[in-house]
């Protein structure tokens, strides 16, 4: 059984990671910006949203997008396994690296996509939660989320740190899930992020792609953290 879960869970994972770089690229754009409508480096209009494969015609193969999608859709799976988490966090998962490659893209963490990963997450976990009869996972988790997202807001507001509202709202919408999971689920993806953020920022520097006044995207860090306390609780 639990073979059979992880290996759904890969395809899962690959084949909705397959459509994501056109969605991504539309998406990401400045701030107040509609969405692209032609391909950024050929400038082909895209007819539509929707294509499985490359951002467009002139691009390659997104092998990465598909490989990263299917990884981390098979450590869910082997980690968590047929519980009521699973069918929960493998789309969120997907909608996460989107926030991911929009992010790294632009540094921007679109509200729409922010709001959809708390709903899709907040709404079927709460729900799970009252009907198996264990309110209090839910009240963990929200106090987890209030936590988090204070937490971000301070370090946002103070001079400096680089970080915008996108990375609290989304902190907070983690700390949710995090908190859901449990509290050793919450220390755990608030030190990774932190612990994977800073090498990348550090390998940065020393390599000349970035200086000290260079604002970093903080959300693939973060979403990586979450991964790892959800599988790790």
């Amino acid at each position: 059984m639990s073979d059979a879960v992880t290996v759904c869970a890969a395809v899962f994972g690959a084949a909705t990671a397959a459509f994501l770089p056109r969605v991504a690229d539309r998406l990401a754009v400045p701030r107040g910006t509609p969405p692209r409508s032609t391909c950024a480096d050929c400038a082909e209009p895209y007819p539509d949203w929707v294509r499985a494969g490359a951002t467009c015609a002139c691009a390659g193969r997104p092998v990465w997008t598909v490989l990263v999608g299917a990884l981390t859709a098979t450590l869910l799976g082997v980690t968590i396994g047929p519980t009521l988490l699973l069918p929960v966090l493998l789309p969120a998962a997907v909608l996460g690296l989107l926030l991911a490659m929009i992010d790294l893209r632009c540094r921007r963490l679109p509200d729409p996509l922010v709001a959809a990963l708390a709903a899709g997450t907040a709404l079927p976990l709460g729900a799970g939660a009252l009907i198996a009869g264990e309110p209090e996972r839910l009240g963990r988790a929200g106090v987890a989320a209030v936590l988090c997202g204070a937490a971000y807001l301070i370090i946002a507001l103070l001079p400096g740190r680089g970080l915008g509202l996108g990375d609290v709202k989304l902190a907070t919408v983690l700390g949710f899930v995090l908190g859901f999971a449990g509290w050793p689920a919450v220390a755990a993806g608030l030190a990774a992020a932190h612990l994977i953020n800073g090498p990348v920022a550090l390998a940065l520097l020393l390599t000349r792609r970035a200086t000290r006044d260079t604002a970093l995207p903080f959300g693939p860090a973060l979403l990586a953290g979450a991964l790892i306390g959800v599988t790790l609780a």
